[in-house]
């Protein structure tokens, strides 16, 4: 982690918890009404508002996207862009990519 405080850490949680409630609330295989999305994402989002208030990243969405790629795990070598796996090029040539 890059420095991230408790509070930063919280309001990335926060926003993640809102995220996935949106998209299970608003998948087009939901068969939830406008109205009960609104009911389920009232919570989410009262919460991820006051958790970035509470840790100054309120409007500042720079350093909030920061905060959440800090709680997610390094990407492996498999699953970078063939350009990124500098030891694998050799074998990047053979899934289409030019070298």
């Amino acid at each position: 982690m890059t420095g991230t405080t408790s509070e930063e850490l919280l309001a990335a949680q926060a926003c993640l918890r809102l995220l996935h409630t949106a998209r299970a609330a608003l998948s087009e295989t939901a068969s939830v009404s406008p109205v009960a999305a609104a009911t389920l994402l009232a919570g989410p989002l009262a919460e991820a508002d006051e958790a970035l208030r509470r840790a100054g990243l309120a409007g500042n969405e720079a350093d909030l996207i920061d905060r959440i790629y800090d709680l997610a795990p390094p990407p492996r070598a498999a699953d970078l862009p063939c350009q990124e796996r500098v030891p694998m090029a050799r074998s990047c040539a053979h899934e289409g990519g030019r070298s």
